[in-house]
């Protein structure tokens, strides 16, 4: 069954499957068995729905054969971060006190969006304690462990996605982008991901963390598969306040447009000074193959991350104020810390961030009169150790979990859309983030896929199973 799908892109599952060459059922079989056979070294997920893939696969392969069209996504697997309502599961947002709560009656939107489109969902993933976290160690589940190096991090929160997409257990996964929970470990794993723009994909239905940054987005192995299930997911919903009612804008078709006439910069000072080699490197080797030469500063990027951190802080604190007065004790305590500590920031302090956003937001929009791109790291070094405390940018020892953030915070602080590639070196892949303007999700997968053509970006195989 497995010489079948292997290779085949979550497109090529699809197109299979359509064309009955290939059952749901058989798609789904083999990310099961994948998962059983390598989840013990890379624990992505903490529940696997295999009753339920079983059935609708079944029900899928049923459609198909009386000559019901299977939608876009025909069959393929997908699995989401924990913090997504899967009905009939706890949605664990990866705490210990969220398995308390009743099991979830219904799925979330993207979920619903997903089947609709023809996929199969196989399970829930690994996360940081309620996405508060950048390295994807959990301290009630495990840490999701890289499928490169499973000594080393996959990255946070999303760090279950990270490792499941990567060591492809499934060809597609969602996570959630607060501060870089998407990008950071698309840069750890060697994967495709994209964080929308602000407001483009509905939460409906999903645990927030800090609801004026969180996005919802998908990883994948490869920019087709990574706009199919974007293009799938799109859409108006009156359950999310935040989300756009701007039409479906599908990426898909205008991929292979090419870049010719696309104004491409490099983020420079701030983005130029926090990276180990290797993360300038990638930058170097994006912007070498896309001929760009201009550098932009984007004004102020270090206040925008101290004031992304405050307004994340804060409102997490808010939205957990309750549990830390009931429950402090069942808390990651790093996590729990740094909530009490929110807790405890003076108003004016947040006030003035807020401010401050709204300033910096007008300035980084000006750039976007002129360019079209902009280039930057997505974390500052390839994946560390598991439980590494520290690391040194710049000639000083910091603290590592807060610094993995370092370059994706400045940007999801004013709502960007990215993706994020990876650039394959060696011994540790490392991803750049390709920053487009509002709603310009197009042309940051546009220059994704130039990338993956040029063979300059590339998600590849798992090395540590």
């Amino acid at each position: 069954m497995s010489d079948k799908i292997d290779g085949l892109t979550a497109g090529g599952i699809a197109k299979a499957v359509s064309g009955r060459r290939l059952t749901a059922f058989e798609a789904v079989e083999t990310s099961l068995a994948r998962i059983a056979a390598h989840d013990k070294i890379l624990n992505s997920f903490t529940d696997v729905t295999a009753d339920r893939a079983r059935a609708r696969a079944k029900a899928i392969d049923a459609a198909i054969a009386a000559g019901k069209p299977a939608g876009p996504l025909a069959g393929v697997p997908f699995a989401v971060k924990n913090l997504f309502d899967v009905a009939g599961l706890p949605t664990r947002a990866g705490s210990r006190i969220n398995r308390d709560l009743p099991l979830a009656p219904r799925d979330a939107a993207l979920v619903e969006r997903m089947e609709a489109a023809g996929a199969v969902l196989v399970g829930a993933l690994n996360m940081g304690e309620y996405a508060y976290d950048f390295t994807g160690e959990n301290v009630h589940d495990g840490p999701s462990r890289n499928p490169h190096d499973p000594t080393r991090m996959t990255g946070g929160s999303s760090g279950g996605s990270g490792s499941a997409v990567g060591g492809a257990l499934v060809p597609i996964a969602l996570g959630s982008d607060t501060n870089g929970s998407i990008r950071v470990p698309s840069s750890f794993c060697g994967i495709f991901g994209l964080k929308p723009t602000y407001g483009r994909l509905s939460r409906a239905r999903s645990y927030p963390f800090v609801a004026s940054f969180d996005h919802l987005g998908p990883f994948a192995r490869s920019v087709k598969d990574l706009a199919l299930a974007y293009d799938a997911m799109q859409g108006p919903d009156a359950d999310d306040a935040a989300c756009t009612t701007r039409p479906v804008e599908p990426c898909l078709p205008s991929l292979a447009e090419g870049i010719g006439g696309l104004r491409v910069a490099i983020a420079g000072g701030y983005f130029q000074k926090n990276a180990f080699p290797e993360a300038l490197e990638a930058v170097a080797r994006v912007a070498k193959a896309l001929g760009a030469t201009r550098m932009v500063e984007l004004p102020e990027a270090a206040r925008a991350r101290a004031a992304a951190f405050i307004i994340t802080t804060t409102e997490g604190a808010s939205l957990h104020l309750d549990r830390l007065r009931k429950r402090a004790g069942d808390f990651d305590p790093a996590v729990r810390d740094r909530l009490i500590a929110g807790a405890m920031i003076p108003a004016p302090y947040v006030d003035k961030a807020q401010k401050f956003r709204r300033w910096y937001r007008a300035k980084v929009l000006e750039l976007f009169r002129s360019v079209d791109v902009i280039l930057a790291p997505a974390t500052p070094c390839t994946a560390p150790k598991l439980g590494q405390q520290t690391l040194e940018l710049d000639g000083v020892e910091l603290p590592l979990r807060p610094n993995i953030g370092i370059h994706t915070q400045p940007i999801s602080f004013v709502g960007l859309p990215v993706a994020a590639v990876p650039v394959p070196l060696q011994p540790m892949p490392i991803g750049v983030q390709v920053i487009s303007a509002p709603w310009r999700e197009d042309i940051a997968l546009r220059v994704a896929f130039a990338l993956e053509q040029m063979g300059v970006a590339a998600a590849p195989a798992p090395r540590g199973l």
